[in-house]
């Protein structure tokens, strides 16, 4: 039997957000389903996941692992969890309310037309819609992001963000073996290859949060994979015939 809606957080150390977050996505319409993904947090962010799967046994999953082993793997890891178990919709969001959980539902709603395929929720694609960021930050993920299309031609204004769902049928044609990045240049790489696949992608605006609770992951060594990773994606596109993973079943 075909699942509908798997929301996925990776998580490390955020034992201030996990609880607060999973009841704001169990408390949504439509009983969305949530795996998180924990690298061994010292802080005990997984046992709190554990006491909670009590109270919701069928829809919230957990998935641990041993190690800080890097957000794109987790994701991927995630990704064939969900299509293993039968998914139609997969989202990713952060655990420290940057992403606002009900903004889930504005992007299964685009999501679910017939004729997109892949959703981001978008900080730039009516301005710049972020809150409590310093304006350094600000413009270092804003000139990114436009650096980005400018190396791509992907028309996409927020390229490296992390709030986005996919139809069943983006992550069935992505090898997901062959995704090379594992920080922030992972939200671009799969975003190009989506793109390059011919899948129709829409941006929908929504309004980030800087978290107020526990501590940022973002490092000069993350930013500077972006940036790099980046130019070396592009060249190697050149060389390559994207066509659709023929590896996993509908």
């Amino acid at each position: 039997m075909e699942k509908e809606k798997l929301v996925i957080i990776p998580t490390f150390n955020e034992k201030e957000n996990i609880q607060d977050i999973v009841l704001e996505i169990m408390g949504l319409e439509g009983d969305f389903e949530l795996l998180v993904i924990d690298d061994g947090s010292p802080d005990g962010t997984a046992s709190i996941v554990k006491s909670l799967q009590e109270q919701f046994p069928e829809r919230l999953h957990l998935m641990e692992r041993k190690g800080k082993l890097g957000l794109g793997t987790a994701y991927i890891e995630g990704f064939k969890y969900a299509l293993k178990n039968g998914y139609a919709f997969i989202f990713e969001m952060d655990a420290d309310f940057s992403h606002n959980p009900k903004d889930l539902l504005k992007l299964f709603k685009a999501c679910s037309d017939p004729e997109v395929d892949m959703v981001i929720g978008s900080r730039y694609i009516t301005g710049v819609n972020v809150v409590n960021w310093p304006m350094g930050r600000v413009l270092m993920s804003f000139f990114a992001s436009k650096y980005v299309q400018f190396i791509t031609g992907m028309p996409i204004k927020d390229a490296t963000a992390g709030f986005k769902c996919y139809s069943r049928k983006v992550l069935q044609a992505i090898n997901l073996d062959k995704i090379r990045f594992i920080g922030y240049a992972f939200q671009i790489e799969m975003k190009f290859t989506a793109w390059k696949l011919g899948f129709n992608i829409k941006e929908i605006p929504i309004i980030f949060t800087d978290r107020t609770r526990g501590t940022s992951k973002m490092s000069t060594h993350i930013f500077r994979e972006a940036v790099m990773g980046v130019i070396y994606m592009k060249f190697k596109s050149l060389f390559r015939r994207y066509k659709p993973n023929q590896s996993v079943s509908p």
